[in-house]
């Protein structure tokens, strides 16, 4: 079940229509059983209303986190978006992606919140499912506190694990290469009357810097001050990809790891916080490069 549903009052239907341009899904009108019909049939929930509204709505329903839905609350001025349940279950990544509407994704997993990855993130990574889904707790506390190796047994093989150790199996042949396509937001920050021949070269190069290709980029970024600069507009549109102009609350709201000149216009940034903005990871695997008037930056 990946259809989402997004539960409003009638008041609010103008700001569920906002919501579903850009995840899709089906509105519902808010009724004393409007969770518990989403709960049934939908893999997600954006619910458009109070916090307190939505816990007291879903606290019977709630019953085992690899089942239940995702739930991400929304507030009617489109400010937060907060994962309330089912953070590591889609429910960060669909917090996530509401940021490209200028909302800030509020993020309490402990894993995510210090900084680290999980082991229900490493799996999505990798196109991956976890076999021993109780391994998880252990696993996951384990990685707050060091770095877990991350092992690859090629068979035939018998592998025997204790109970702190999860079991990922892919969904795709792992040299399949459609496991690592659309993983990648390439930012973008370029000089004003930047050419496009020169943007593409660019994100040609950021990317061969990593060994990526463009059939593993699923946006571009850049900072909403950049959105008239036809260079850049021209240069995604030559790969066929969508281009995501961030809105400056959001790029301010991240503190990239290199320092910008963007900072005299009031930003932290440009390429940098633009990649992470719409990453679901949040983790910058290439840090911004200069080339000539362009600056790239990758998340994933």
């Amino acid at each position: 079940m990946d259809e989402i549903a997004i539960i409003a009052f009638s008041r609010n239907i103008e700001i569920a229509e906002k919501i579903k341009d850009i995840t899709g899904g089906d509105i519902i009108i808010y009724s004393k059983d409007a969770f518990k019909t989403a709960f049934e049939k939908y893999g997600s929930i954006i619910a458009i209303m109070a916090a307190g509204i939505a816990v007291r709505n879903i606290t019977s329903l709630v019953c085992d986190k690899w089942k239940d839905p995702a739930v991400v609350v929304v507030d009617s001025c489109l400010t937060f978006a907060i994962p309330i349940l089912g953070g590591h279950h889609g429910g960060n990544s669909l917090a996530k992606k509401l940021a490209s509407a200028g909302l800030i994704p509020v993020i309490t997993t402990a894993t995510e919140v210090n900084g680290k990855n999980s082991v229900e993130g490493i799996a999505d990574t990798l196109g991956c499912r976890i076999i021993n889904q109780d391994s998880t707790k252990k696993v996951n506390m384990a990685l707050l506190e060091t770095e877990v190796e991350v092992l690859s047994i090629k068979g035939p093989k018998i592998v025997v694990v204790e109970d702190d150790v999860s079991v990922l199996k892919r969904n795709n042949n792992e040299n399949d290469p459609e496991t690592m396509k659309n993983k990648l937001v390439v930012g973008i920050g370029a000089n004003k009357g930047v050419d496009t021949s020169e943007v593409i070269e660019a994100i040609n190069s950021g990317l061969s810097e990593m060994n990526a290709k463009i059939g593993d980029v699923k946006y571009f970024a850049s900072a909403k001050i950049k959105e008239n600069e036809r260079g850049i507009i021209e240069a995604a549109d030559s790969f066929g990809k969508e281009l995501i102009f961030v809105p400056h609350k959001v790029i301010n709201s991240i503190t990239p790891p290199t320092p910008s000149k963007a900072n005299s216009l009031g930003l932290t940034g440009v390429c940098e916080p633009a990649a992470l903005a719409l990453s679901d990871e949040k983790e910058l695997l290439l840090t911004k490069r200069k080339y000539g008037n362009v600056t790239i930056a990758i998340a994933r």
